[in-house]
C-alpha cells in the first residue's frame, strides 16, 4: 500500500470510529431502559468536565445525596446511584491528574489514620460474614468517605470550598421544601398521616427518620453561617455608623442563610422524628454555645429560667402534641420485655426499636470480637428476633449497637476512635490562631463553617442513638463535612503564618 493510501486511510479512521460510536449509542438508547440510556449519554460528557474540574464533583455530590435515589441502577444485590458514580469519577479524575503530572502524592490529613484503622477493623469482620456482597457494600461506603475527605483535604482551595458549602445548603433547603410539600399537601403513604390532616415529611428518603437525619447533617452549617452573617453585619455597622448599614449584598446573604435555616427547621419538625429533634437540638445548642463565653452564659441563664418556669407549673404551656410525642418514651426508658407489651399505635415505634436493640445486643454477646460481619445485621437478625418483630429493617436503629453487632468490640472501638478524632479536629478548627486584620473576615467565615461542622458531628453522634444515618448516601454527606473541616483548619493555619 502506498504512503498516500496509508495517509488517506488514517484520515478516515477517526470519523469512522466516531460514526460507529454514535451508531452504538443510538442503538443503546433504542434498546436499553431510559435510565441506562441517559447514563450512557451523560457519563462521557460529565467525565470530560470532571477531568478538567474534579472539584465540580463535590458540588454535584451535595445534590446527589438527597436526590440521587431518583436515578438508580441495579447491580447484583445492590443498587448503584448517581452518588457512587460521582465518587468513582472523582477518584479516577484525581488519579489521572496525578499520573499526568507524574506525581503520586498521598495526602496525610489528621483523620487519615482513624479512617484507615476503621476500614481495617470493619474488614476483619468479613471473616464472620454470611453475605460477602453486603459486607463489601458497607466497606464501599467508608471508602467513599475516605476518597471524598482525602481529595478535599489535599486539593480543595478556599474558593471551591465556599462553592461546596453553598451546594450543601442549597440541596438541603430544596429537600426541606419537598418535605414541607409532603406535609401540607398530604403526599405519601397512609402510615405517615398525622392528625388526619397532614403527612409526616420524608422528602426523597422514603422514611421520615433518615429525612430528618439528613437535614440534621446540614442545618448546623446554616446556623453557623447565619450567626457569622449577623456578626459581620454588626461589625460593619459599628464601623460606618447606623446611618450607613452594611452593603445590601451582605444583608441579602445573611437573610438567605436564615431563610434556609427556617425552612430546614420547619421540615425537621414536620418529619415528626423524635431522634431528629433531639439530635438537632443538641447540635444547635453546641453551635450556639461554642461561639463564645457570652453565648455560653446566655444559654445557661436561659436553661435556668426554663427549669424554673417548668417546675412552677409551666408544663401546662407546653404544646400538647409535643408533650405527647415525648411522654410515650418515658415508660420504656428503664427497659421492658418487648414480648409481653401490649402493642398499640402510640408505642409501636418505641417497642420496635427496643426489639432491634435487644437483637443487636444478642448478636454482640454471641460474637463479641468480630461480630456477625459488617453489613450482616439483617442476615443474622432471624436468629435473634423477638416476638412479632420478624422484619430486620436493615439495621438496629442504633448505630453504636449496630456496629457492635456487626463488627464486634474491634469495630466499635475503631468507630468510637474515629468519631472522637473527628470531634477533636472540629474543635481545633473552631479555635483558629490569631489572624491578621486583612484576613479577619475570611478567618471568621471558616470558623463559622467549623462551628457548623462541629454541630453536624454532634447531631450524628446523638441521632445515631436512635437510627443509622449511614444510609441513602449520607456517608458522603459526612465525608463532605469532614473535608470542609480540613479546609477550615488549613485556612486557620495559613492565616497564622501570614501574621
Amino acid at each position: 500500500m502506498s504512503r498516500a493510501s496509508t495517509a488517506e486511510l488514517q484520515e478516515w479512521i477517526p470519523p469512522l470510529l466516531l460514526s460507529v460510536l454514535v451508531l452504538l449509542i443510538g442503538v443503546a438508547i433504542a434498546v436499553l431502559p431510559w435510565s441506562w440510556a441517559l447514563l450512557l449519554v451523560a457519563a462521557p460528557a460529565l467525565a470530560l468536565v470532571l477531568i478538567v474540574r474534579p472539584e465540580l464533583a463535590l458540588c454535584l455530590l451535595a445534590f446527589a445525596v438527597p436526590f440521587g435515589s431518583i436515578w438508580e441502577w441495579p447491580l447484583g444485590p445492590v443498587n448503584v446511584s448517581v452518588t457512587e458514580l460521582l465518587v468513582v469519577a472523582l477518584g479516577l479524575s484525581w488519579a489521572a491528574r496525578m499520573l499526568s503530572n507524574r506525581r503520586l502524592v498521598v495526602p496525610q490529613p489528621p483523620l487519615l489514620v482513624p479512617l484507615v484503622v476503621l476500614l481495617f477493623a470493619f474488614s476483619l469482620s468479613i471473616l464472620a460474614s454470611s453475605s460477602l456482597p453486603l459486607s463489601v457494600r458497607e466497606l464501599v461506603k467508608w471508602l467513599e468517605v475516605l476518597v471524598v475527605y482525602l481529595f478535599m483535604a489535599a486539593r480543595l482551595d478556599r474558593r471551591w470550598g465556599k462553592w461546596v458549602v453553598l451546594s450543601l445548603l442549597s440541596a438541603a433547603t430544596l429537600e426541606a421544601l419537598f418535605g414541607v410539600y409532603h406535609f401540607l399537601w398530604r403526599v405519601g403513604p397512609e402510615g405517615f398521616v398525622l392528625f388526619g390532616r397532614f403527612m409526616r415529611a420524608y422528602g426523597h428518603f422514603a422514611q421520615p427518620n433518615p429525612f430528618a437525619g439528613y437535614l440534621g447533617l446540614s442545618i448546623p452549617l446554616c446556623l453557623g453561617l447565619g450567626l457569622w452573617s449577623l456578626e459581620m453585619w454588626a461589625s460593619r455597622r459599628a464601623q460606618v455608623g447606623p446611618a450607613q448599614p452594611w452593603a445590601p449584598w451582605g444583608a441579602v446573604g445573611g437573610s438567605i442563610y436564615w431563610a434556609a435555616f427556617a425552612a430546614m427547621l420547619v421540615a425537621i419538625v414536620m418529619s415528626w422524628s423524635r431522634g431528629g429533634w433531639i439530635g438537632v437540638g443538641a447540635a444547635l445548642l453546641v453551635v450556639t454555645v461554642a461561639r463564645s463565653r457570652r453565648a455560653l452564659l446566655a444559654v445557661l441563664v436561659a436553661a435556668v429560667l426554663v427549669a424554673v418556669v417548668l417546675s412552677a407549673g409551666g408544663t401546662d404551656y407546653v404544646p400538647s402534641w409535643l408533650a405527647e410525642r415525648f411522654a410515650g418514651l418515658l415508660p420504656y426508658v428503664s427497659g421492658v420485655d418487648v414480648t409481653r407489651v401490649d402493642i398499640n399505635d402510640a408505642n409501636w415505634a418505641v417497642i420496635e426499636r427496643l426489639a432491634h436493640w435487644s437483637a443487636a445486643v444478642g448478636m454482640f454477646a454471641d460474637h463479641p470480637w468480630l461480630g456477625v460481619g459488617i453489613g450482616n445485621y439483617a442476615v443474622a437478625y432471624g436468629d435473634y428476633a423477638l416476638g412479632r418483630w420478624r422484619d430486620p429493617l436493615g439495621h438496629a436503629h442504633n448505630y453504636f449497637l449496630n456496629v457492635a453487632a456487626e463488627a464486634g468490640i474491634v469495630g466499635l472501638l475503631a468507630y468510637l476512635a474515629f468519631v472522637a478524632a473527628a470531634i477533636v479536629e472540629a474543635w481545633r478548627a473552631v479555635q483558629p490562631p490569631f489572624a491578621s486584620e486583612a484576613n479577619a473576615v475570611e478567618s471568621a467565615y471558616w470558623r463559622a463553617v467549623a462551628l457548623g461542622g462541629l454541630g453536624v458531628l454532634v447531631h450524628l453522634l446523638v441521632h445515631s442513638l436512635f437510627d443509622n444515618l449511614y444510609v441513602h448516601s449520607m456517608n458522603v454527606q459526612v465525608g463532605l463535612v469532614l473535608g470542609l473541616l480540613a479546609v477550615a483548619q488549613r485556612r486557620a493555619h495559613d492565616n497564622a503564618h501570614r501574621v
